[in-house]
């Protein structure tokens, strides 16, 4: 299989378009299950009746992993949002609708969130021991149902073709609390624009019912384990602002995120 120049990279694989369907191949970094491990979660997304790509093959090319999969012609809402700023209240407010649809599945055949959580925060190189345990802490003490969440959901994973629009990029998928899907989206619009993560964040607790306080007391726990991903050394130093103030609060008393 010849499958020409790619049309777009990320940090675990590389796209292309071939023969009218998206070919993702994997990075050698990623460990062997990794095509298999994202293939499913896309497979239950898609079989909870969602608009998502539908996966067709799962194999090595040229010794890489990779997944064959339906290709969705459109733009992302974030083209269409970058383009049109005045439109902005509409591209997120759409966003919210497909949000608010995949977070009414109740689902516990993923991983747990709170699994995939407790090992990244365990995992991470930027926390000390003391971060660590306090952050554990408040993860095991919230309580809150089983639910679908995208864990990467912004706009540049939403491709929107005609009126319909598609979800794609599952990998970071979970059987948890809809409330930290949300704070999550909320941290990664904020490395754009804190006024952009503010506008979402407002429409999303309008359309939901959820107050704004719940949502962000999930904050430091998703700041300290997003500190395990390649990000950037400026994005890095707000996170890690995030948990050093939450957790002085936690040892000398009341902090901002309760």
């Amino acid at each position: 299989m010849i499958l020409g120049d790619p049309i777009g990279e990320g940090n675990t694989a590389i796209i292309y378009l071939y023969e009218n369907r998206i070919v993702k191949v994997f990075k050698d970094h990623l460990p062997d299950t990794e095509s298999a491990y994202e293939a499913n979660k896309q497979r239950i997304a898609y079989a909870c009746g969602l608009p998502v790509p539908k996966v067709l093959d799962v194999r090595k090319i040229d010794g890489k992993q990779a997944i064959i999969m339906e290709y969705i012609e459109g733009k992302t809402l974030g083209e269409l949002f970058f383009k049109d700023l005045e439109r902005a209240e509409h591209y997120i407010s759409k966003s919210i609708d497909i949000q608010l649809k995949i977070h009414l599945i109740h689902l516990k055949s993923l991983e747990f969130m709170s699994e995939k959580l407790l090992r990244e925060l365990e995992n991470s190189p930027h926390l000390d021991k003391s971060h660590k345990e306090v952050l554990i802490k408040k993860l095991h003490s919230i309580a809150y149902e089983k639910r679908l969440c995208h864990g990467d959901f912004h706009l540049l994973n939403l491709i929107m073709s005609d009126d319909k629009v598609t979800i794609i990029d599952w990998v970071d998928a979970s059987a948890g609390d809809i409330r930290a899907d949300v704070c999550r989206t909320y941290l990664l619009y904020a490395d754009l624009s804190l006024e952009v993560a503010e506008l979402y964040l407002r429409l999303y607790c309008e359309k939901s019912g959820l107050l704004k306080e719940e949502i962000l007391q999930w904050l430091p726990i998703l700041a300290g384990a997003r500190l395990t991903k390649n990000v950037p050394s400026e994005i890095a130093e707000g996170l890690l602002e995030i948990v050093n103030t939450y957790c002085m609060g936690d040892l000398g008393g009341k902090n901002d995120y309760e």
